[in-house]
């Protein structure tokens, strides 16, 4: 099975991917790594471990501010053309910071995962640490699931709890979900690449 993963940012959820692959406890092939940001650490870290990257500018196709929509598809539409080249059956986000378009979204309908900090339906969008924070909760969270068109909505694959304390920080909390995000996150491309997902609605179930 070929996985491309879209990065933005550190790649720190992509790390664990590559070890788990690495290791075999994944099996599955990485067969390309496209980032929106040039100077990514994300992109060293897969060339480190031999793994094809790719830049593809995102400010080449939203100049036009009146047609953002097309020129959002026409973004993905070169994404798309780099993951059929590779027969990819698997996206994976991992710091991806740009929406994807309905047309992805319908072309890799229920392969395209994504890993949020909270426990979704809770806190989605950005800064989800801090609004569980200000909003006091006691437990928060990490979230994997199947992207659809509305941000942080798709069927929920894994969770995991985490614990707030009284004296945590934004950063502290969030140290703390990002361990559990390399966990759930490993867990869930593994069932997909073994076949055990099934979606059903808003369910998913994982199959024995």
């Amino acid at each position: 099975m070929n996985i491309a993963v879209l990065v933005s940012g550190r790649g720190t959820n992509l790390q664990a991917i590559i070890d788990a692959v690495e290791s075999g406890y994944i099996k599955a092939n990485i067969s390309v790594v496209i980032s929106s940001q040039k100077d990514a650490l994300a992109i060293q870290r897969t060339r480190e471990h031999g793994i094809e990257a790719i830049f593809i500018d995102p400010q080449d196709f939203w100049k036009d501010k009146e047609h953002k929509e097309e020129k959002r598809v026409e973004y993905d539409k070169k994404i798309i053309a780099e993951l059929e080249k590779r027969n990819v059956d698997l996206v994976i986000l991992a710091g991806y910071m740009l929406m994807l378009s309905p047309y992805f979204v319908e072309k890799y309908k229920n392969k395209i995962m994504n890993i949020h900090p909270a426990l979704l339906p809770s806190f989605p969008g950005v800064n989800a640490q801090k609004q569980a924070l200000d909003h006091g909760v006691k437990y928060t969270g990490a979230t994997v699931h199947f992207v659809d068109s509305k941000m942080d909505h798709g069927p929920i694959i894994i969770q995991d709890i985490v614990p707030v304390y009284d004296d945590d920080t934004e950063e502290t909390l969030s140290n703390r979900i990002l361990e559990k995000e390399h966990k759930i996150y490993v867990e869930a491309v593994k069932l997909f690449v073994e076949g055990k997902l099934r979606v059903e609605g808003r369910r998913v179930k994982i199959l024995k």
